[in-house]
């Protein structure tokens, strides 16, 4: 366990806040929360309200007017083609709404923030000279450790431009923010530009990184590949949430190294033990490491991408770091395995496009609820090939069992049964099944099948996605003992028997036992659909759901 240095921040709030109408700014100022206010949304003839770490606040009982937003604009730097523009020498970013006549109507003004110290949980890749890949959800703080990184960069000695397409990272004007340290800054036209100044600041201005807020093209994935052939570290964001996202992603794939289809020959085919066809990265990857940024306080790391991405390929569990830092700065390490959704089908609709990487199709009806597989939705889904030279064990010793599958791919469980070779056979009726199997969708919408299930008392397998591989690992667990494992419906039952106590009255909060964070997530759910309030406490590995009244 490391402690981090205390961060600090630099915002600017004033200059923001100078620029809204009086009556807009007293309540904004007057609500006590100015340090953790993330931005001031203005829509003409809507109430303004203001969003907060923990929510948002209506700031007036009046709507906004056309003058107001006038008012506004007229104290803001030019809004670009990408419908943003800024305060000079801030970080602060307006983006505005245009209706048909091009006139504006509405207003996000987000807080810009340098917070010293941000990048502190990543800095041993940055120092290391790694090429480092952002994702997260917007909002999360990705352009600010990629500020942060340039900062920390430029201060060692290291030549680092920052190609800013939307002036976020250096701030609006041509005097760049003191947030971006020693760092040079070049700014873009418009936004389809982008890739050409990427490239140009390689070529024009000799750096040793480059630092890139949003890549979201085909072209800026290409030119990002080529800085990095030219030996440039480069620290950058991208589309996407997750490191599964991106896999997802045709247009962004290429930075973690593509992905193709191999034909193999039958010898090959029954040396790996799998199927002829497979999925395999393409080339090396673009990036080093890939960071997922989940909060504030807490990301997971993937520190070998190639080696990452192709595991996820044979079907195999990743292990991801997972950083977190508390309340008191100390920062904590921990492991979060990472199982592959991705799934190849019999006629796999995998077709090339111009840069050879591969079109999306979304699997049939199972699987939509659950994940994303590629290919045409065949009944006949294969699994990634496993480890090399393996073959999946006989595991017919265990006790017969009759599996009811409720929701998921009847081919696929039988072509997992195959392929495992389980002491297991499909019941056609609930009542003759010692078994049900159905998917974590299902399991939310509780349909009759399922609570008749439970009346008997059978055990209820949930499976994360409708997948052979999935399916296999079940089966195997089933085979290997008297009864499986049922972790998942266990402690979605605890959930259950909460959520009817606080209905009932007889508690107004309930904590449940600590579970990881994929089960975590289903309680979230459960507690949301039920019209309750649930909040995660304490620390991995006891870490737990507290369900209570809105």
């Amino acid at each position: 366990m490391a402690t981090l240095t205390q961060q600090s921040r630099s915002d600017d709030l004033d200059a923001l806040l100078s620029t809204l109408p009086e009556g807009i700014r007293r309540a904004v100022c007057s609500s006590g929360e100015a340090e953790e206010l993330l931005e001031v949304v203005l829509d003409l003839g809507r109430r303004p309200y203001a969003r907060y770490l923990e929510g948002e606040v209506e700031l007036r009982e009046s709507e906004v007017t056309q003058i107001e937003l006038q008012l506004v604009v007229s104290q803001l730097g030019d809004f670009g083609a990408d419908n943003r523009a800024g305060i000079p020498r801030t970080l602060h970013r307006i983006a505005c709404i245009r209706n048909r006549q091009r006139e504006v109507v509405g207003l996000t003004m987000r807080v810009g923030r340098a917070v010293s110290g941000s990048v502190a949980v990543i800095e041993d890749f940055v120092k290391a000279g790694n090429s480092i890949l952002l994702l997260g959800r917007p909002g999360v703080g990705k352009t600010t450790i990629l500020r942060e990184a340039a900062r920390v960069l430029a201060d060692e000695g290291k030549r680092v431009v920052i190609v800013d397409t939307s002036n976020e990272i250096g701030g609006d004007g041509d005097i760049p923010h003191d947030g971006i340290g020693r760092a040079r800054r070049m700014q873009v036209e418009r936004p389809e530009l982008q890739h050409s100044v990427m490239v140009e600041a390689v070529e024009n201005h000799m750096p040793e990184v480059i630092v890139i807020d949003e890549i979201g093209t085909e072209l800026e994935a290409q030119a990002a590949r080529t800085i990095a052939e030219r030996g440039v570290q480069l620290v950058a964001t991208a589309h996407g949430n997750t490191l599964a996202n991106l896999m997802l992603n045709p247009t962004l794939v290429d930075l973690i190294g593509g992905i193709q289809t191999v034909t193999l020959s039958d010898e090959e085919a029954r040396r790996r033990g799998t199927r002829k066809s497979v999925l395999e990265r393409k080339a090396p990857p673009t990036f080093e490491v890939l960071v997922e940024i989940q909060s504030f306080t807490r990301v997971a790391v993937h520190s070998e991408i190639g080696h990452t991405v192709d595991a996820l390929l044979r079907g195999e569990s990743v292990a991801a770091e997972i950083r977190e830092v508390d309340d008191d700065g100390a920062l904590h390490t921990s492991s979060d395995a990472m199982e592959s959704s991705v799934a190849v089908g019999d006629g796999l609709g995998l077709e090339p496009s111009n840069n050879d990487i591969f079109n999306r199709e979304f699997g049939n009806g199972h699987g939509r609820g659950s994940g994303a597989s590629f290919g045409n939705g065949s009944a006949h889904e294969a699994p990634l090939r496993r480890r090399r030279g393996s073959r999946p064990s006989n595991t017919a010793s265990g006790p017969h069992r009759k599996v009811y599958p409720l929701g998921v791919s009847l081919s696929r469980l039988r072509e997992a049964i195959r392929e495992t070779d389980a002491n297991v056979s499909i019941a056609e009726r609930v009542e003759e099944a010692d078994v049900v199997m159905t998917l974590r969708a299902g399991f939310r919408r509780r349909p009759p099948e399922l609570r008749l299930a439970e009346s008997r008392r059978l055990p209820v397998v949930v499976l994360k996605h409708n997948t052979v591989l999935q399916m296999e690992k079940s089966l195997r667990a089933l085979s290997k003992s008297d009864a499986p494992n049922d972790s998942v419906t266990a402690a979605l039952s605890e959930a259950e028997e909460a959520i009817s106590q606080i209905h009932a009255g007889r508690q107004s909060s309930v904590d449940l036992a600590p579970q990881n964070p994929y089960i975590r997530k289903l309680q979230h759910q459960l507690a949301s659909d039920q019209a309750l309030e649930s909040v995660s406490r304490g620390r991995e590995p006891n870490r737990r759901v507290r369900i209570h009244a809105g």
